[in-house]
């Protein structure tokens, strides 16, 4: 039975579908889960906060540096989810997700999104009739998950990446280097549609840290990122 971490920020005075997400990744049977919730809030803070908040702040502030602050033992588990409070997952998809990731070899990995999702990349959605696709690119949200082996090149998140934009063209370098695999999972996805995106941040202080970034580290280009290298179908 692997041991799976899930780390993930909410908002706690917006809407928000933690609750949920938290009972259905809680209704895996075939690993062992913990899950480590941060409360992000400006105005008033929610009336019931999900029993598995490890951390309640005021922010704005960035969300990978607050992810940082939760992710000092990783190596105690075998893959490490990082989420976001605005998906729909099923409760059976934890199970599913993880088998097709280990069938397919990925150590950096996301589920596609469903049709009806909001999406900035087209690569990311879901692509009907197969189980997975072998990729450059995995986006920095709402989900992915990383393998044990792969933590040592991707964690702690890079410093001063405020939101992460940039991140998902830097890992693909990393990890081609150790001759690990990243991939979409078509039919494991998850549906991205109670917030569109950059709705409670603003986009130029979102970006400044992405350029600062991409001219600091080794990188792709978005277009030799966004390549669909192998594509297996659902026999």
């Amino acid at each position: 039975m692997a041991r799976v971490l899930v780390v993930g920020v909410y908002l706690a005075d917006r809407p928000t579908w933690v609750t949920d997400i938290v009972s259905a990744l809680s209704a895996a049977t075939q690993h062992s889960g913990t899950q480590r919730w941060i409360a992000l809030w400006q105005g008033t803070i929610g009336a019931c906060l999900t029993p598995n908040t490890v951390l309640s702040v005021r922010g704005p502030l960035p969300k990978f540096e607050l992810l940082n602050r939760v992710l000092k033992d990783v190596d105690a588990f075998d893959w490490v989810i990082i989420a976001d409070d605005d998906v729909v997952i099923g409760q059976t998809w934890l199970d599913s997700y993880l088998d097709l990731v280990g069938r397919f070899d990925f150590a950096l990995s996301q589920p596609a999104r469903t049709r009806d999702s909001f999406t900035d990349h087209p690569i990311v959605a879901q692509a009907q009739g197969l189980l997975a696709r072998r990729t450059r690119f995995v986006e920095i949200g709402p989900v992915f998950c990383i393998r044990r082996d792969a933590v040592p090149l991707l964690l702690p998140f890079e410093k001063d990446v405020g939101m992460g934009w940039g991140l998902d063209y830097v890992w693909p370098v990393r990890l081609e280097e150790a001759d690990m695999r990243l991939g979409i999972v078509d039919a494991a996805p998850v549906a991205h549609s109670l917030r569109k995106q950059v709705q409670f941040y603003e986009y130029a202080k979102a970006n400044q840290p992405m350029m600062r970034l991409l001219t600091r580290v080794p990188r792709l280009t978005r277009s030799e990122a966004c390549q669909v290298l192998e594509a297996d179908p659902d026999a």
